[in-house]
């Protein structure tokens, strides 16, 4: 369904067409598209390249859309989930002081994420988020928007997989399997067989289902910090960790690792799309970030207090053995990447499948979510370092798709005379600290990668 305020015109503002122009309904909070903006009216043969593109993050879904608590599970679910396991190890790295860093992170985040909500307001055709960087900059916005968008899903669903091999491996050690004289065994077995099980989720393409999932991925968040409060208290752990006020070295590990935590701006688009009333996104992602925003800063606190600076890349991995708080962690642990891997790999999947004009046949698109998951599969075998992996996500494509787009879109679709003198000046000095941990923070994370092979 087109997004407009009144009549939306049937052609868009940079070449492509509506949707359903006749159906365009006006939400109180939207503006007149930019038409003059954006002048030249392009060929034919672009216009339909250009609208299958905009399909690849609209959700299919068969009803009228998701309802307000079920985006917000999808919301909260796309912020939390892995992020929290490496939250202590991010303190860890930056000291005690870098806690200040996660909550500038997190209100500079939430800010660029209602930046992306105004740009889409901007015009009825803009309705995913590389048609943002389509309608700031044409078609080479489009083409940057979407590389950096997909490689960071793809990354974060790859880290997913690294993620269940460490925590199983951990809960069933020595564990293999000999196929045809092949022997699989430890990380590498389970990674396979969790990319199995997580299969026939990737095969959803309502995100009004998928919100049934989403919860079971929020509620183990909550869960997770509940285990390791309780190993601390009741399994004697106890509060230990002295830790340091502040690391410099470890600064970009950690800013990179603070960003991963919500690197959700990939999503934010496709779930404005599939919500009733899209005009109340805006709350739900500021609700998403409060929320979100407490229980990582409760997980950094508490894992570090125990463990101090020998706190892991993954806080169940310091657990107690043999515990059965330990045990319900790292199983509730596995419940995460399994509600989120889907939500990660849908918009990249969505997108081929337009590409490749895949429409509605179930067997192309069943195929074609497949194919991405055994790829996943391949490089998870092959850069098994969770940590670094993170860290690089974030410290390169989180940023530029969470802080620095944002940005550079909003000013260039609205312009300064717009954007007024007091957001201009915020807008610019999101941009600083963006390239700031983008460019400290992807040199240490590749550095530390390189290290270990």
């Amino acid at each position: 369904m087109a997004i407009g305020a009144g009549a939306a015109p049937p052609h868009s503002p940079y070449g492509g067409w509506t949707e359903d122009s006749s159906t365009a309904q006006a939400l109180p909070d939207f503006e007149q598209p930019l038409l003059q903006a954006h002048g030249a009216v392009q060929a034919r043969k672009q216009d339909q390249a250009e609208e299958r593109d905009h399909e690849a993050q609209c959700s299919p879904d068969a009803d009228d859309g998701a309802s307000f608590v079920r985006t917000y599970f999808n919301g909260l679910n796309s912020l939390s989930g892995v992020g929290l396991l490496s939250i202590p190890y991010a303190l860890a790295e930056g000291g005690w002081l870098s806690l200040v860093l996660l909550l500038v992170i997190a209100m500079v985040c939430c800010y660029t994420g209602l930046l992306l909500r105004r740009c889409m307001a901007e015009s009825p055709a803009v309705r995913g988020y590389p048609d943002i960087g389509a309608l700031a900059f044409g078609a080479k916005g489009r083409l940057v928007v979407s590389a950096f968008l997909y490689a960071e899903l793809y990354l974060v669903a790859i880290g997913f997989l690294i993620l269940e091999g460490d925590n199983l491996d951990k809960l069933f050690p020595r564990t293999s399997l000999s196929v045809g004289g092949l022997a699989v065994s430890g990380k590498q077995l389970f990674v396979v067989l969790v990319a199995i099980v997580i299969l026939p989720t990737t095969w959803l393409r309502s995100l009004a289902v998928l919100a049934y999932v989403s919860a079971s991925g929020v509620l183990a968040s909550v869960v997770v910090v509940f285990c390791v409060l309780w190993a601390a208290v009741v399994d004697g752990v106890g509060f230990q960790g002295k830790g340091r006020m502040l690391n410099v070295s470890g600064l970009p590990t950690a800013m990179g690792l603070y960003t991963f935590c919500y690197c959700g701006h990939a999503i934010f688009p496709t779930l404005c799309n599939s919500m009733k009333e899209k005009n109340k996104f805006s709350k739900v992602l500021v609700i998403c970030f409060v929320a979100c925003t407490i229980n990582y800063g409760s997980m950094a606190i508490l894992g570090y207090l125990m463990y101090g600076d020998d706190v892991k890349s993954q806080v169940t991995l310091n657990l107690p053995e043999g515990k059965n708080i330990s045990k319900l962690a790292i199983y509730t642990t596995l419940i995460s990447p399994f509600s989120k891997y889907a939500l990660m790999v849908t918009p990249v999947a969505m997108a081929i499948e337009e590409r490749l004009l895949a429409g509605n046949k179930r067997s192309v698109n069943v195929l074609i979510r497949t194919l991405i998951v055994v790829s996943t599969v391949v490089v998870a075998l092959t850069v098994p370092f969770f940590g670094y992996l993170m860290a690089l996500v974030g410290s390169l494509l989180s940023v530029m798709a969470s802080m620095l787009l944002p940005c550079i879109c909003y000013l260039k679709i609205f312009g300064l005379t717009r954007c007024g003198r007091a957001e201009t000046l915020v807008i610019a000095t999101i941009i600083v600290l963006g390239s700031l941990i983008a460019a400290t923070g992807t040199y240490s994370s590749l550095k530390k990668i390189v290290h270990e092979f």
